[in-house]
């Protein structure tokens, strides 16, 4: 690798690290010419299936795409970043290992659904209103109690979308 600094030919590897998800490399390297050091990160190139969307078109995967959907669906919502970048990971995951050359659009968007169902009822809810086009409040409705059939362990864990309130937000605060 050419240095960036004096663009000498050679520079040397006196590190190697796997990223936290282990999915990079990170080596510090040294140029022998100007002494300097930086950092370069590695990882497999891997080709995703192109979209197919409706109307036939294609276009190339896009991850930034991707994450901006995960990133609308959960606004406001307490949701880590990292269980984000996760959940983000998998759907690239089950993508590759589809072996597709082409999906479509609705698949990456089932994918995407069942993340967020994972994640976050209330963004799982606003994902499926627009993918599925809600027209009415009786969609919603049905989609909620699809939503709660599936999932009583979670309702647990995250707040009910119909029910009551918390048991911590009904109790009453001291002055």
């Amino acid at each position: 690798m050419h240095c960036p600094f004096c663009q000498h030919e050679d520079t040397r590897v006196i590190d190697s690290r796997l990223t936290e998800d282990g999915s990079t490399v990170r080596r510090r390297r040294e140029c022998p010419q100007c002494g300097e050091r930086f950092n370069t990160f590695e990882t497999a190139e891997l080709k995703l299936p192109a979209i197919v969307k409706s109307g036939e078109r294609r276009e190339a995967f896009d991850e930034r795409k991707l994450r901006v959907s995960f990133e609308r669906a959960l606004q406001k919502r307490p949701v880590p970043s990292h269980d984000v970048d996760s959940a983000v990971r998998e759907v690239i995951n089950d993508l590759r290992r589809s072996g597709e050359r082409e999906v479509p659009s609705r698949q990456v968007g089932e994918l995407v659904m069942r993340e967020l169902k994972k994640l976050d009822q209330v963004a799982y809810v606003r994902f499926a209103s627009v993918y599925r086009k809600f027209e009415d409040v009786q969609a919603f409705l049905e989609e909620i109690a699809r939503l709660e059939h599936d999932l009583p362990e979670l309702e647990k864990l995250q707040l009910s979308l119909l029910g009551a309130a918390a048991p911590e937000a009904r109790r009453p605060r001291k002055a």
